[in-house]
């Protein structure tokens, strides 16, 4: 269904980007600045757990809603990825890596669904432990402070980021292994 309350919530994480970029661009003090940004992606984040919880809860769940969840997940951590690169807090090859195998893994699922075999790259534990990784790590970049006095957010957000690129690649080789004997059966 286009329009419930599930679907809305993953509609209300795209259309929240904006407004976490728009923060940094807003008249306030950088460590306001950071906090709002990092308060927004947070509560933003969060609403990819809820869609889903209430989507299964209400028997909500759509062919509709399993397409636009990721693509909102993809929306949102590119969009803060390139404010962090702009603000010089994660280097443009993390992010390309990371940005790369997202366009690398959507265009494979299109072509896999189109020859009917979606199911061999249907989502795997490694790219949901990337997504959480990468949840995590982003909001400690967007923060750029150290948290209850003793907690670096950049160093910590940069260690996860680190992580999140291995385990972003080591998800990528999975799912074209997966792919690879439907790709050589449709080549012949």
């Amino acid at each position: 269904m286009f329009f419930n309350i599930p679907t809305l919530l993953t509609w209300a994480r795209i259309v929240a980007i904006p407004l976490i970029v728009g923060v940094f661009y807003l008249d306030l003090s950088e460590p306001m600045r950071n906090l709002a940004a990092t308060v927004l992606f947070v509560v933003v984040a969060l609403t990819d757990w809820a869609d889903g919880f209430l989507a299964r809860r209400m028997k909500l769940t759509s062919s509709f809603g399993a397409f636009l969840d990721p693509v909102a997940d993809k929306f949102l951590v590119c969009a803060a990825l390139l404010v962090l690169v702009h603000l010089n807090r994660v280097h443009a090859l993390v992010a390309l890596v990371i940005i790369g195998r997202e366009i690398a893994i959507s265009a494979l699922r299109e072509w896999m669904a189109q020859i009917g075999a979606s199911r061999s790259v249907a989502v795997h534990v490694l790219g949901k432990l990337k997504t959480v990784v990468q949840l995590i790590a982003i909001p400690f970049l967007l923060f750029d402070g150290v948290l209850l006095g003793w907690v670096d957010t950049r160093l910590w957000g940069t260690v996860l980021l680190y992580i999140a690129a291995v385990l972003t690649v080591w998800s990528m080789v999975y799912y074209l292994q997966k792919a690879l004997p439907e790709i050589r059966a449709k080549a012949r």
